[in-house]
């Protein structure tokens, strides 16, 4: 996969803050209508990919395309193309969920509104609560109104820093349940979760970024086979996420 067929394609991507080198030469690439999972600890670099992805950050050094677009020297086409979701949903609590919409569709310049705030109040099952104040909302309900507001213009790719935090085990099943609809519509996702079976339930590949660098990239099946094939005993098991990130991060270390 190359910069012309994947939809984010990222090559030897560096930043340092000061002294502290963050990203170290970070690669990966991101299939068209697919879900990538970065997985990372606390302090990886997960967000400061993000960052530079959506132009938010200037990077010290590498390239990284958008939907075809240099984040660095086509800034306002990556922007064109993408919509970000941080960790803390970015609504209005004193609007009605169907204000917040209507104003951000008003804002990207989108025609009919109201008509597209009515559809994806729908689409997220927010029907019954588009006309109360969202400071009213539960979290997996503030969450899918920012996840919505994300989707007015249709943007081809969209990221989510760490969707579910914060989310009780409810909330995110109906988050996750969003997520697998966009992709299924064609919209590339890329999501950094600390959650390891958030990317095992969502993503079509997974990478782990440590200490700066990807040590690892693959489907869930090919990541498996990084540790011993599971032991017959009274049933056979194989190796969820969490054991392969311990064991891969923990040869790393």
């Amino acid at each position: 996969m190359n910069s012309h067929t994947s939809a984010i394609h990222v090559d030897g991507l560096r930043k340092s803050y000061g002294q502290i080198e963050v990203l170290k030469g970070v690669d990966f690439d991101v299939a068209k209508g697919s879900i990538f999972a970065l997985l990372g600890s606390n302090g990886a670099g997960k967000t400061t990919v993000v960052r530079i992805l959506s132009t938010l950050l200037r990077p010290d050094g590498g390239t990284a395309t958008v939907n075809g677009h240099d984040v660095v020297q086509q800034p306002a086409r990556v922007r064109g193309s993408i919509s970000l979701t941080g960790q803390f949903a970015a609504v209005d609590e004193i609007l009605t969920g169907r204000e917040n919409l209507i104003m951000l569709a008003r804002l990207r310049r989108v025609q009919n509104p109201q008509r597209v705030a009515d559809d994806l109040l729908a689409r997220f099952s927010l029907t019954e609560a588009g006309g109360r104040r969202v400071g009213t909302y539960s979290g997996g309900m503030r969450r899918r109104l920012d996840i919505a507001m994300s989707l007015i213009g249709d943007p081809p790719v969209i990221f989510l820093d760490e969707p579910t935090t914060g989310l009780d085990p409810e909330a995110r099943i109906e988050v996750w349940n969003e997520i697998q609809k966009l992709a299924g519509g064609g919209t590339t996702v890329l999501l950094t979760t600390q959650y390891l079976e958030e990317a095992e339930k969502l993503a079509d590949r997974i990478a782990i970024l440590h200490q700066g660098t990807i040590i690892v990239t693959g489907t869930l099946t090919d990541l498996r086979k990084l540790l011993p094939p599971a032991k017959v005993e009274y049933v056979e098991r194989q190796p969820t996420l969490e054991e392969v990130f311990l064991s891969v991060v923990g040869k790393q270390a």
